[in-house]
C-alpha cells in the first residue's frame, strides 16, 4: 500500500508533455490491461477505448479540445467511449461470454441475466448511457493508477466537444459516445506550471465521516 500511495503522490495532471519521448509498448500494454481488468457494474464493460497515435487525427481532436497541447504532445491518447445504450444484445453478449469462458451455465447467473435485461429495458436509453459513462470513469481511474506505477504521466480530460470527437473517430456508427480522454506520455523538463506545486487535498476530517 505504501508504494501505491507513493505512486499517487507522484502523479499529477500533466500540463506539458515532452513530444520527443514515446512510452514503450510494454508499458502501454500494461496500462491497457489494467483498464481491461477494471471492475464494472454486472461485469458488462460498457465502453471501449480508442488508442489514438495517428498525428493527423490527434490534430483534429486538439482543435475541438480547446487546443490543449496534451492531445498532440503526449505519446498516446486514450479516448474512453461509452455505449450509447445498454441494449439486450449487449447484455446477452457479455453474459454469453461469461458462460463460454467459465465453461458452465449457472442457474442463478441466468436468473440475474433476465433481471438485468428487465432493468435496462425499463430505465431507457439516456439513463443507460449515463450508467455506461460512469463505468468508463472507473476504468479511467485504474488507467491513471497503472500509469503512475509505470512512471508514465497522464492527464484526465473532459475539456473537449464530445459530438465532434465522436464524428472524428466515427463512434456513433459503432454505438459509442466519447466521455473522457487520457493522454499518456512523459512530462516536459520545462514549461509545466503545475509540476512543482504542492498537491492540495482536503483534510481527512473534512472528507470522511464515520457512521457507526
Amino acid at each position: 500500500m505504501s508504494e501505491l500511495l507513493k505512486d499517487m503522490n507522484w502523479r499529477y495532471a500533466t500540463k506539458k508533455y515532452d513530444a520527443s519521448k514515446a512510452v514503450p509498448a510494454e508499458k502501454i500494454e500494461r496500462i491497457l490491461e489494467a483498464i481491461r481488468l477494471a471492475p464494472t457494474s454486472s461485469g458488462l464493460q460498457p465502453f471501449e477505448v480508442m488508442v489514438v497515435t495517428n498525428p493527423s487525427v490527434r490534430e483534429k481532436i486538439k482543435a475541438v479540445a480547446w487546443n490543449q497541447s496534451q492531445v498532440t504532445d503526449s505519446s498516446h491518447l486514450l479516448v474512453f467511449a461509452a455505449w450509447d445504450d445498454i441494449t439486450a444484445d449487449r447484455v446477452n453478449m457479455m453474459f454469453d461470454l461469461t458462460n463460454q469462458q467459465r465453461g458452465t451455465i449457472n442457474e442463478g447467473w441466468e436468473a440475474y441475466r433476465q433481471q438485468l435485461l428487465s432493468i435496462v429495458a425499463a430505465r431507457g436509453t439516456q439513463v443507460n448511457a449515463q450508467s455506461a459513462a460512469r463505468q468508463a470513469y472507473i476504468a479511467l481511474g485504474f488507467a491513471m493508477l497503472a500509469a503512475a506505477s509505470e512512471r508514465v504521466d497522464s492527464t484526465p480530460m473532459e475539456g473537449f466537444d464530445p459530438d465532434a470527437v465522436d464524428e472524428i473517430l466515427d463512434l456513433k456508427r459503432r454505438g459509442l459516445r466519447s466521455v473522457v480522454m487520457l493522454p499518456l506520455g512523459y512530462r516536459a523538463d520545462e514549461g509545466d506550471w503545475l509540476v512543482d506545486l504542492v498537491k492540495v487535498r482536503r483534510a481527512k476530517e473534512d472528507l470522511f465521516t464515520e457512521v457507526k
